[in-house]
Order: C-alpha cells, then structure tokens, then sequence
C-alpha cells in the first residue's frame, strides 16, 4: 500500500481540499489494497453528526453516515418505505451492512473485474485506456445505458430503492444543493471516469425521502448466491392500486446500468390500467426496446423481462388471483 496522509474531520468545513474520504471503508480499502484507487490524503469523517434517520418535513431525512443495518431495521423505514428495508437486507452480507454507510453506499464503484485489475484496459481506472471488458467476459455487464467506452454497472441496492422512492441526495460544499438521485449518478458516454455529479469539495451529507405514498412495496434481486451477491438484475416496485386499477407505478432497475434505471415510459402506461399478463409484458417491452446485449450479458434481457413482470404480478395482487 502507498504512504498516504491521513486526517480525522471534525466538521464539514474541516474537509482537507482534494482528499479522499473514508467512512466504512468496504469499497475503499479494497480499492487501495490493489491499487485502483491510491489517494494522497485520506479525510476520516465518522465523527461528523450525519448519523440519525430523522422526520425531514413529510418525509424522512436519512444521513450519510447511518449504517446500512441500522437503516434497515429503523421503524419508519419498515413502514413507510419498506422498499429500502428489503433492498437494504438484499445487499453484501450482515457484517458489510454493519459497517456500510448511506453516503458510501451511493459512492461505491462498479465491480466490473476489468475496473480491479491493473492489467486491464480500463476507461474507468484509466481515461483512454480502452475498455477490456468489451469482447470479454460480461456476463455481469449492462445492458442499458451502456456505450462503447464502458459497459460496467453500478453494483448497489440501496439506490435502486432509493431511486423508486424519488429519494433526493443533500450535498454540502462551497455552494450547497440537492440533487434528485435520478441525476446524482452518471451514464458513462465518452467520459466513464466520471461517475457523479460531486464537485471537488463536496461531500454528502444526506438523502431526503418524499412523504410515503404507501401501496405495495417490492425489492426482487436474481443473484448467483442466495446469501450475497450483486444482482444480475433486480426490480425496486412501489405500486399504489386505485380500486382495480393502477394509481401509482414507480419502478428502478438494477444490475443493468451504470446507474439505477428507470424510465418513465413505462410507469406512464401502467398508471390507469387493469393489472393483466398482457400489460405487464407490454411494459417489460418498453423498458427493454434500447436494450443492447453486449456478448455473454444476452441472457440479462430475457431474465430482466421475466423478473419486471412476476414482480408487477405479485405487487398489483395478480399472481394471488390467477
């Protein structure tokens, strides 16, 4: 490991200029051990006040260093938003969660074997290397969003939860804002290095929810293990029925872009409509038309098709009439 300077915050505006930071650590240090990510100065910022889940209006205001478990077993989550419980409880295993924190998690980079080794052309890693994965091995790759420049996904759950709940991330810096979640993360065109919208001197300082809209609240993950995994693809659901049809769709998708998926289209011809197999394929038709397979990833359409509609089928109630 290279020599690095290390320093402990005590407030945001205690940030060291141009530092990485550290909360958990489970995706950084992994990075440092093989030397993807090899910082200069390290800026430790556990001791900050962003550890509460707290009322945020109608809502609820989560900060960047509450800890996945702790999240996950939070009372208001589990009942207003038990969406992100399950996503939350879906990801790595109970000791990751225990030391992963909300910012963090929204920070971590792709797992595309390509982005870890050093020997590997990598867009990612190295702007204008190339990208190693394109004619490799991809079966874990995407298959929206992607361009030839990088084809890698983000590999959380707890945004893909957060994006069906129109979550917005508070960040604090030199000028501090909001920013939907939908625009936090990045698709990667011509430029995959740059994964957020985080500016030099920002830091997350939280992630505010809407008031709850209630309904039935989904979190399906197809995974190699069932005791942890990255999905290969999994679906965030929150569906309000207005009598015998569908009031509310909010639908994000995961394991499938470089950034957790939505796309409007298919909420839009939900909403209005008498829950059917027929429906349901016809919106799995429409998240799927920009869909590009990128060699052995082929198998993620046909398996995204089938996880989007048993999830509306057990969401809307279909799958205990039929």
């Amino acid at each position: 490991m290279r020599e690095f300077t290390f320093h402990r915050a005590a407030s945001v505006a205690d940030l060291p200029a141009g530092a990485t930071i550290i909360a958990g650590g489970t995706n950084l240090l992994d990075l440092m051990k093989l030397e993807v990510m090899a910082p200069n100065a390290i800026v430790d910022i556990t001791r900050l006040d962003l550890d509460r889940v707290e009322s945020g209006g109608p809502g609820l205001r989560i900060g960047a260093l509450v800890k996945n478990s702790d999240l996950a077993a939070h009372p208001a989550v589990r009942r207003d938003y038990p969406v992100l419980s399950r996503a939350l409880l879906a990801g790595a295993s109970g000791q990751l969660r225990n030391m992963a924190t909300t910012g963090g998690n929204l920070m971590q980079r792709t797992r595309c074997p390509y982005f870890y080794d050093r020997r590997m052309a990598c867009n990612k890693r190295d702007p204008g290397a190339g990208c190693s994965a394109i004619g490799g091995v991809t079966r874990n790759h995407a298959i929206l969003g992607a361009s030839e420049h990088c084809i890698a996904t983000y590999p959380g759950d707890m945004a893909v939860a957060l994006r069906a709940l129109d979550a917005v991330v508070d960040i604090d810096g030199p000028a501090p804002r909001q920013v939907p979640l939908a625009d936090f993360h990045l698709l990667p065109g011509d430029t995959p290095h740059i994964e957020t919208v985080l500016r030099p001197g920002e830091i997350i300082t939280g992630v505010t929810l809407p008031a709850p809209v209630g309904g039935q609240q989904r979190y399906r993950k197809v995974r190699d293990r069932a005791s942890y995994a990255f999905a290969l693809v999994s679906v965030a659901a929150v569906i309000v029925m207005d009598g015998n049809r569908i009031g509310h769709a909010a639908l994000a998708f995961g394991g499938v872009a470089a950034k957790p998926w939505r796309d409007p289209d298919v909420e839009a011809m939900l909403v209005g409509q008498e829950p059917s197999d027929a429906l349901f394929a016809q919106a799995a038709d429409i998240l799927l038309r920009p869909a590009k397979a990128w060699g052995e990833s082929q198998f993620k359409i046909p398996l995204l098709r089938r996880t989007l509609i048993a999830t509306l089928r057990d969401a809307t109630g279909l799958e205990a009439t039929a």
